[in-house]
């Protein structure tokens, strides 16, 4: 309400409604449940010269997965993210996974990354330390390089730490460091984690929108989206993913609809019959977020993926009614065609 000057946009509409003009003013306020569906799985290795590759079981189709799980393992060893890759969607590279669905991704497949990851660091850790003569407990890792607490100057690159993991238990024992007792060789963990529950990621969209007294035609004036999906990894993705959303749910509410004629066919059946949103049929979006962690993830993450479908659709129509009511109106059923609404003004088989 805050972000959106809810009063100054009532005095707005009820200005407008005084020179004869035809606006409403929407809310809605969402819950989902996301990071649904078991399991999922992560391998995490550390290469001989210091570059790192995750795996992952989901299978990103434009979320970003890829910047954002390379954004956590970055975190995570202090290196650069250009040290990083990610793979999946290969089951000859991912040993295992259930996909992407249900805003997932972050909470479960992000989750299981990290946690795979870290059982790499603890050994890298321990390994830093016995090069070192310190205990793991004492190890930094920073700006890829991994010293003892206190003494940054005394320490060693990521890579070396790196090759020295890959040199073997003979070559290791001839360069006069021979490895602790119990490890073998190599830099890789793998992880498996299932929530012990759903996330639920909320929201509060706000709409103002004019329709033409003469026409029916609606404009979309203004929306605002407040959305609250955990943990923030990535704000440009997660505005990315908000914008798409916002765009579906208005879309579904005001431009798009699936016709049939009475023998049942569909007449909207290519898109130059049906109409998709275009960049000219949205106001600029005024996104804002707050960060409630959840309490079932490691990473406190939610999701985020449907957030602008769920909040904006009701919202819209919310405006529409508020808009109609001087007209007696107070419920009209989706696609919001402008002849209905010309109806509605006129008080003619309005909900139909």
């Amino acid at each position: 309400l805050q972000v959106a000057d809810w009063e100054g946009l009532k005095k707005q509409r009820d200005d407008a409604r005084k020179q004869g003009r035809v606006m409403g003013l929407g809310l809605s306020f969402y819950v989902e449940i996301c990071g649904i569906g078991s399991w999922e799985h992560s391998t995490v290795t550390v290469e001989r010269d210091g570059r790192i590759t995750g795996t992952t079981g989901v299978s990103p189709h434009g979320q970003g997965n890829e910047t954002t799980f390379s954004q956590l393992l970055a975190d995570l060893f202090a290196v650069p993210m250009d040290n990083i890759q990610i793979l999946h969607g290969d089951t000859s590279t991912v040993k295992a996974g259930l996909g992407t669905y249900g805003s997932r991704s972050q909470v479960v497949g992000g989750t299981t990354i990290v946690m795979a990851g870290e059982k790499v660091k603890a050994t890298m850790a321990m390994l830093a330390g016995h090069m070192l003569g310190c205990d793991a407990s004492e190890i930094v890792f920073e700006d890829g390089t991994i010293y003892p607490l206190g003494a940054p100057n005394s320490g060693k690159s990521f890579a070396e730490v790196a090759a020295y993991a890959y040199l073997g238990a003979g070559m290791a024992a001839g360069s006069g460091k021979p490895y602790p007792a119990g490890f073998s060789g190599g830099l890789s963990g793998e992880a498996m984690w299932e929530p012990a529950g759903a996330t639920f990621p909320f929201g509060c969209h706000i709409s103002l929108i004019e329709i033409d007294r003469e026409t029916g035609v609606p404009k979309l004036l203004k929306f605002v989206a407040v959305d609250d999906c955990g943990t923030i990894v990535n704000p440009l993705l997660v505005e990315g993913q908000v914008h798409g959303g916002l765009a579906q749910g208005i879309g579904q509410a005001m431009i798009e609809e699936a016709l049939f004629d009475d023998e049942g066919n569909l007449i909207t059946g290519s898109l130059m019959d049906y109409a998709v949103p275009r960049a000219t049929d949205f106001p600029r979006f005024e996104l804002d977020h707050t960060v409630t962690k959840s309490p079932l993830t490691p990473l406190g993450t939610k999701g985020v993926g449907e957030a602008g479908t769920i909040g904006s659709t009701p919202c819209i129509v919310n405006a529409v009614v508020d808009a109609l009511s001087p007209f007696g109106v107070k419920h009209i059923d989706m696609m919001l065609r402008p002849e209905k609404l010309w109806r509605a003004i006129r008080q003619e088989n309005r909900l139909q």
